[in-house]
């Protein structure tokens, strides 16, 4: 991943992800899983073309289980749209880069509404 995605950890997650001042897109993936590798590239398309909207985040799970707690997330890959400290947008499992990019537009609209 580039510099457009930033690796996290539990410690920062306050940090990077609630206190945020623009929508969060939070990627939880693991090194053992196959469909976290297949979205990888897509995150990180998601990541160059939203930037300047939205701060792109990956966390692996097995390294960060508050984070992974706090979002309640079951299986991998998972993704969680944050504005404001709400979880507004919440995926698990592969999603193709249209599906993606769907995602976050639906985020940054519910962004823009709240």
């Amino acid at each position: 991943m580039s510099n457009n995605v930033i690796v996290i950890q539990d410690s920062d997650f306050e940090t990077e992800v609630l206190e945020a001042e623009q929508p969060v897109l939070a990627y939880f993936w693991a090194t053992w899983c196959g469909p976290c590798r297949l979205v990888a590239p897509s995150v990180e398309a998601v990541a160059q073309t939203y930037g300047d909207r939205v701060k792109v985040v990956k966390l692996e799970v097995d390294a960060n289980p508050n984070a992974v707690k706090t979002c309640k997330v079951e299986g991998v890959p998972a993704l969680r749209f944050f504005n404001n400290q709400q979880m507004i947008e919440s995926h698990e499992g592969a999603m193709t880069k249209q599906n993606l990019i769907d995602f976050v537009q639906r985020g940054l609209e519910k962004s823009e509404n709240s």
